[in-house]
Parts: structure tokens; C-alpha cells; sequence
């Protein structure tokens, strides 16, 4: 029994043209024909439009798929293999630029209104990391809170910026310092950078009263990203992301009388 272009056409998923280009090409011509003459794809055929729409879908060009076809002594599986090296490495690539899709989303997601050159020079490591801003503008995006920062955010020019890190740097320095002096999480020392992280995050951002101040400070130490955006890991220690929350529940008691700034 043979089957007409027509009917291959249909139950291979493949267009008649497609059929056509394969046959000019000698790839694949129907072998047997109908009493009045036309011509009809036999079962071999059939076969063998298999094997050529299964490398096709491994991207194999059509001259490569003739050679391993035709050729008895094409070792198929070295054929195979090198294609299989060629799609790991197309994958491999692929992911870093969804990678770099996904990175472009977040840095537009932060409200930052700078340009890549200028993210680079003003962030550094910190623009590495974004998820977590990211995840949290898409859980609280309609929090009126959000939107004050967010917008806050995007008014903020280059050299705004640049204060803001200028100060986070110092506030790093003075924070390790007392780390890894040993300074109590809940002391003096500790508590009054606490309360000057929750003014900078006022001054520049969206005001933070004690009680969001403890919630921001409860992802230090449940997410990873989240402290990252606070210390960069190259400057983390072991224990810093508790030390740090414990010093701001620390202050938001010393601070209970107060309602927030």
C-alpha cells in the first residue's frame, strides 16, 4: 500500500512543500506509484522520513542527515554525539541569557532610573542580586508603602545614588567594626546603627517605623538575597545576618514609646 504526498503531508505534521524540498534534494523520493501513475510513499519510505524528521528535530542539516542515511558506514552515534555536545552548549547559553533577561526585569523592576553604565559605577556588587527586590514589589506593588518607595526610588538621580551608597558603605564599616569587636547585638553600639539603618531607609525611601523595621529584618536571616542587599556576601561573616536582627528588634524596643518617624 502506498501513500500519496497529500496523505504523508497529513499524519507526519510536515507541509507538502516540505515533502517536495526533500525529494529535489534526493533526500527522500516516493519509491512506488499508483496504476495511473502517481506517485506513492511505501512503507520504507516512511521509515525513513522518521529518521529524517528525528535528527531534523535534533537540528541536524540536511546534508549531515544524507551522510548518516546514506552511507553504511556513517557511525551514527558519533554523529550523535557531537550534536548532543552542540545542544548542551546552545542550552548552556541560553540560560545565561535568561539569566540576563531576568536580571534586565529586575533592575527595571526596582524603580532605578539609571543607565547600565551608571548602575555599574553607583552599585557595583550590590546590582548582582536583585530577586529578592523583585519578588517583593511583586508581593506588595499595590501597598501604598511600596509605591511611595518605588516612586521615590525612580525620582532619585545619579549622585543621589551615590550618597545613598556612600552612607550604606559607611554604615557597613562602622557595623563589621563592631562585629568583630565583639560588641552585644543588644548594645548601645549595635542598637544605635540599627536605628540608623531604619532612619536611612526613612530619609531616602518610605518611612519605616519600628514594626516594619523588625519585618525587614526577619529576611536577614530567613533570605539570603535579602541581607545581600544590605551587606555584599564578599563582606559577610558567619552569624552577621542574626547579629543584625537582633540588634533592630533590639532597637524597635527601646524605641516602643516612639510611633515611628
Amino acid at each position: 500500500m502506498g501513500y500519496s504526498v497529500g496523505q504523508v503531508s497529513g499524519f507526519a505534521g510536515i507541509t507538502v512543500r516540505t515533502l517536495h524540498h526533500y525529494d529535489k534534494a534526493g533526500l527522500l523520493s516516493p519509491s512506488d506509484r499508483s496504476p495511473a501513475g502517481y506517485r506513492l510513499y511505501s512503507d520504507a519510505d516512511l521509515a525513513r522520513l522518521q529518521q529524517i524528521l528525528f535528527y531534523r528535530e535534533l537540528g541536524f542539516p540536511l546534508d549531515e542527515i544524507a551522510t548518516i542515511l546514506e552511507d553504511p558506514q556513517a557511525n551514527a552515534l558519533d554523529h550523535l554525539r557531537a550534536r548532543h555536545r552542540l545542544l548542551n552548549d546552545q542550552i548552556s547559553k541560553l540560560r545565561r541569557l535568561v539569566e540576563v533577561a531576568e536580571h534586565a526585569m529586575q533592575v527595571q523592576q526596582t524603580g532605578v532610573e539609571l543607565t547600565p553604565e551608571e548602575r555599574f559605577e553607583v552599585f557595583g556588587e550590590v546590582t548582582f542580586d536583585l530577586t529578592y527586590a523583585t519578588q517583593a514589589h511583586l508581593k506588595w506593588q499595590h501597598r501604598e508603602g511600596h509605591q511611595r518607595s518605588m516612586a521615590r526610588a525612580a525620582a532619585h538621580s545619579k549622585e543621589d545614588w551615590a550618597t545613598i551608597m556612600t552612607e550604606s558603605a559607611d554604615w557597613r564599616l562602622r557595623l563589621l567594626a563592631a562585629f568583630d569587636a565583639g560588641e552585644p547585638a543588644d548594645g548601645e553600639r549595635a542598637m544605635d546603627l540599627a536605628e540608623e539603618h531604619r532612619r536611612h531607609i526613612t530619609r531616602w525611601f518610605t518611612p519605616c517605623p519600628t514594626d516594619m523595621h523588625t519585618r525587614i529584618a526577619d529576611d536577614f536571616t530567613t533570605d539570603p538575597r535579602a541581607f545581600a542587599l544590605v551587606v555584599p556576601p564578599t563582606e559577610q561573616r558567619p552569624g552577621l545576618a542574626p547579629y543584625v536582627r537582633t540588634a533592630i528588634c533590639a532597637n524597635a524596643v527601646r524605641q516602643s514609646p516612639e510611633s515611628g518617624d
